[in-house]
């Protein structure tokens, strides 16, 4: 099958939120295309193709844009979503009021994503985060600073990894909504992914699987970037 046909079919999936059998006719046939997205995306055994793939899209975008390939700054940040009868790890989010997973991205300082992960909602935003730091060192070894919220604020978090933690905080006289420089970046980037449907809810049964689209969605905006400069 060609392989351009499969990742159309497979982006069609998340971006319109449809199960694989309801995969319309024009596209190949739906176990087919489900067979490469598990390979390509969910089976990190194979050598995390997802994540190689997400890599050199992210290196060759900032390429474009007259930057250096690696970055040497990132952003994190989470995002508390709602899960379905579909079932799988999940947790109540007391802060946002969610039960669901949480998502969890570090994104450079354009807001390209470098690495992801969904674990239960109920896991706080600086027990998240280190295993996101550490996974992100053999990609992305870089890095040298990591901009975050209050909520990582802690040596459990300063500790995780070398990477130092700078805490954006909230300026004392804000009233209401405000953009925050270093902060807005990774809100921009789960406001870009969250125009693929399927990820409107976690629809997954597996952590495994949440994350293979993740990086699908992050491949899509990735793709359209690279894409318009040709």
């Amino acid at each position: 099958w060609p392989l351009r046909e499969i990742a159309n079919a497979i982006f069609y999936v998340l971006r319109a939120g449809c199960t694989w059998r309801l995969l319309p006719d024009s596209f190949l046939p739906w176990r087919t295309v489900y067979r490469w997205f598990v390979r390509w995306f969910v089976r990190l055994r194979d050598g995390g193709v997802s994540e190689a793939i997400n890599r050199h899209l992210v290196m060759r975008d900032r390429e474009r844009t007259g930057r250096d390939a690696s970055p040497t700054a990132a952003a994190i940040d989470s995002q508390s979503v709602k899960t379905t009868e579909s079932g799988g790890p999940r947790g109540y989010d007391a802060g946002k009021k969610i039960n669901g997973r949480k998502r969890h991205a570090m994104v450079d300082t354009d807001g390209r994503g470098l690495t992801l992960d969904s674990h239960p909602a109920n896991v706080q935003d600086r027990d998240g985060a280190p295993p996101l730091m550490r996974a992100s060192r053999c990609r992305w070894p870089f890095v040298r600073l990591a901009f975050m919220d209050s909520g990582y604020a802690g040596d459990r978090v300063a500790n995780a990894t070398t990477i130092p933690v700078a805490i954006v905080r909230k300026p004392k006289n804000q009233v209401g909504f405000a953009v925050h420089a270093r902060r807005r970046v990774v809100e921009r980037f789960f406001a870009w992914i969250g125009r693929n449907r399927r990820l409107a809810k976690d629809f997954e049964a597996t952590i495994a699987s949440a994350n293979a689209f993740l990086y699908a969605a992050s491949v899509i905006v990735l793709l359209r970037r690279v894409a318009r400069s040709v």
